[in-house]
């Protein structure tokens, strides 16, 4: 038996419970960026987290428009995944001693939080297509190409960062 579960019954309460539980990793999100952005030292990385950052207040924006359009309020819904990967990147943070291994693990981790918001992004922009939400898909869209950007950086500061941090062993 389940306790507190969302009646899910069409792809309308589907898709509102998807934009429910991206406004919560989008809070996460903001809640840790400040610590990887503390945590890292390339300077190239530090610049990419603090940039992201900013986009990333804006996905929140974003998405209280469209949860404030589809039910006239906004209320998250806890995103479990979004929660343990932060909690991964944290331990990696506290376990990496040397500077260049912890940059090369916040990138690893930031890009998996960067892959699973990339899918749920695309799932709900089409989602918003076919249920005629069509200004929703289209802020949907902008933040899915914000997302793949953040990635994209990531993989190219990658490039140095890891062959850095190979380096230190």
């Amino acid at each position: 038996m389940k306790f507190f579960s969302a009646n899910l019954e069409s792809l309308r309460e589907l898709y509102i419970n998807e934009l429910r539980e991206l406004h919560s990793a989008e809070t996460q999100i903001t809640d840790a960026l400040p610590k990887m952005i503390d945590a890292a030292t390339e300077p190239q990385l530090k610049q990419a987290l603090q940039t992201h950052l900013r986009e990333t207040q804006g996905h929140v924006s974003r998405l209280e428009q469209i949860l404030n359009q589809a039910r006239g309020k906004v209320d998250s819904r806890k995103c479990k995944g979004i929660a343990a990967l932060i909690t991964e990147g944290e331990d990696i943070i506290k376990d990496a001693s040397d500077n260049s291994v912890r940059d090369a693990g916040i990138i690893a981790a930031a890009q998996k939080v960067e892959h699973y918001e990339m899918a749920a992004y695309g799932t709900v922009r089409t989602w918003a297509q076919i249920l005629g939400e069509n200004s929703q898909a289209q802020l949907l869209e902008q933040t899915l190409n914000e997302e793949k950007h953040a990635d994209s950086v990531l993989t190219s500061i990658s490039d140095t960062a890891n062959t850095r941090a190979d380096r230190a062993a």
